[in-house]
């Protein structure tokens, strides 16, 4: 990879980034235009009506998922770099870089994600604990009537972390390496997986691909989201770098994800508390392994520090990105 080139991505990262925190993506285009993870998840959906037949042998939905993996990653990818070679030839490198940094922001999940996990606190502070049942219904899957109020600021924190890594680092840091374009293809990824990953009776061979995939590409974001937790937490009265560090080396590989343990442990371990460990999905009991050894009885005042966390992480981030591209630059 060049220099020139590496300048070029890490400008579209950098301008993406900056650029999701001051205008996030505004109601009324996703109310003209829908969002492209909708245009990507109207894809996914297509593909898996039209190859996913229950008739089929393991093996041969297993095939099938390959293919539409490759579909619905290269799509969209040939759409993006389609359009910008439209736009280098109308308009400068320069206001090219721009659109394209621009159009990256959409697929970043900053600003978003803040309001989402901010509701659940809100909905504690105005309505109790149906507040913020009501408010994490939005984020997790998990069912909010089976949690107590220590059980739903978990679930919040616990979405927040993970979201951290695959809604933030991950598509950032694919968009420094390979521009829009390759922020698109992790995109299409991770919403593959978030619709058809699933170990179910139809998606179990079919999203076979999409899964293991998804576990590739968020490898390296996984492990830096851990990296922007921790230092944030040396930035933060009340929240504990080493316990961070110290749940990340204990739990992360124990999780059942082998991306989320790294941002969930800590997060946990920032903030003295234990995240994920057993929780019921559609009445089934997952015995999943804690991830920190702290207090279980979360409280929102906890939801609020790692609210806090979070935002310091997200500009530790951002700063981190600016001045690796100042230097590109210079």
């Amino acid at each position: 990879m060049s220099v020139s080139f590496l300048s070029h991505t890490f400008f579209v990262a950098c301008l993406a980034c900056v650029a999701e925190v001051v205008f996030g993506y505004p109601s009324w285009l996703f109310r003209r235009l829908g969002h492209p993870v909708t245009w990507v998840g109207a894809l996914i959906a297509r593909l898996d009506r039209g190859l996913n037949h229950s008739n089929d042998t393991s093996g041969r939905r297993k095939l099938y998922g390959v293919i539409a993996l490759g579909v619905l990653t290269a799509t969209p990818v040939l759409i993006v770099l389609l359009c910008l070679k439209l736009l280098s030839l109308m308009l400068t490198p320069l206001e090219t870089h721009i659109l394209e940094g621009l159009a990256a922001s959409t697929l970043i999940a900053q600003r978003s994600l803040w309001e989402h996990v901010c509701a659940v606190f809100d909905g504690f502070e105005s309505n109790g604990l149906s507040g913020g049942r009501h408010a994490v219904s939005m984020i997790v899957g998990r069912d909010p009537e089976q949690l107590d109020e220590a059980g739903v600021v978990r679930a919040a924190i616990e979405s927040l972390a993970e979201n951290f890594s695959d809604g933030i680092v991950a598509p950032l840091f694919w968009a420094a390496l390979g521009g829009l374009p390759g922020a698109t293809a992790y995109k299409s990824i991770n919403t593959a997986d978030s619709m058809i990953g699933h170990l179910t009776p139809r998606h179990a061979a079919f999203g076979w691909a999409s899964a293991k995939l998804d576990d590739l590409v968020n490898l390296p974001a996984s492990r830096l989201s851990a990296l922007w937790i921790i230092l944030g937490a040396l930035t933060m009265s009340g929240a504990s770098p080493s316990g961070a560090f110290r749940a990340v080396r204990r739990d992360a590989r124990h999780h059942r994800s082998p991306n989320a343990g790294w941002p969930e442990a800590a997060m946990a371990g920032a903030l003295g508390l234990r995240l994920a460990g057993p929780r019921v999905y559609a009445g089934v009991r997952v015995e999943d392994h804690w991830m920190g050894n702290g207090r279980s009885e979360a409280t929102p005042d906890d939801l609020a520090k790692a609210l806090r966390l979070y935002r310091r992480a997200c500009i530790l981030q951002g700063v981190v990105l600016v001045g690796l591209t100042s230097l590109l630059w210079l």
